[in-house]
């Protein structure tokens, strides 16, 4: 008899990156601790710009004033990859699960998340593919529709992925995006030719991808008004 699983899914809105990072160290430790079942936060970012533990400033191609000046902010994290863009409209996942407890190593969680977002852009006709080892994340051609980076801490998961549904792709002149110079970037709104639903529909979408790829046959779904500070939710 297989096994079911389930994760607890919290749909949050727009929330700031920091808050975000916060919340995600606490669930964390509440995960590694088994106090917490594996779980999903659901939201958006406003603009915002962060870089991966390898600090890559060069692939960042104007002052932080001037990002400041745009209205955006700019954080150095501890997860993998190269400098990237978050803003509204793009779907962010962040996945505080246990690897052990699925079976899973680094690799093969990866290549989970680009299959859900892979998923994700069938249900609207547009053929995304995986970059590979070299080029993590999902690409329509040559045009990265879809960015990973991670960070996994006693065997635990955090930060995720980011799916460009419908943000502004000028915040992207302004760094190489993912350290990739001769790449573009784009949206499931320029590639595919359906009329979209609202975000909400479509990151609800992207959890069930999420979800398939991973195994996961239960959701309990967290709505944003009930992730309060009493049940851990950010100062």
């Amino acid at each position: 008899m297989k096994l079911k699983r389930s994760i607890e899914v919290w749909k949050m809105g727009l929330v700031s990156y920091l808050d975000a990072l916060k919340l995600q160290e606490k669930l964390l430790m509440e995960r590694k601790a088994n106090k917490i079942p594996d779980t999903l936060l659901s939201l958006q970012h406003p603009p915002t710009y962060t870089l991966g533990k390898r600090q890559t400033d060069h692939n960042i191609l104007v002052p932080e004033a001037e990002l400041k000046a745009l209205g955006a902010e700019l954080h150095y994290t501890q997860r993998g990859g190269d400098v990237t863009f978050h803003g509204p409209h793009q779907a962010i996942l962040y996945p505080i699960i246990s690897l052990r407890g699925i079976g899973y190593g680094a690799r093969k969680y990866v290549e989970g998340l680009e299959s859900a977002m892979i998923g994700l852009a069938s249900i609207y006709g547009v053929k995304a593919q995986s970059g590979g080892k070299d080029q993590t994340g999902v690409w329509v051609g040559d045009r990265k529709i879809g960015a990973i980076g991670v960070r996994i801490t006693y065997g635990i998961t955090s930060h995720g992925l980011a799916f460009n549904i419908d943000p502004d792709l000028n915040y992207y002149k302004h760094i190489v995006p993912c350290g990739i110079a001769d790449k573009g970037v784009t949206s499931l709104k320029m590639e595919s030719s359906m009329e979209l639903p609202g975000d909400e529909v479509i990151q609800e979408q992207l959890v069930q991808c999420f979800a398939e790829s991973f195994g996961f046959s239960s959701l309990k779904w967290k709505e944003d008004e009930l992730v309060s500070l009493e049940d851990g939710g950010v100062k």
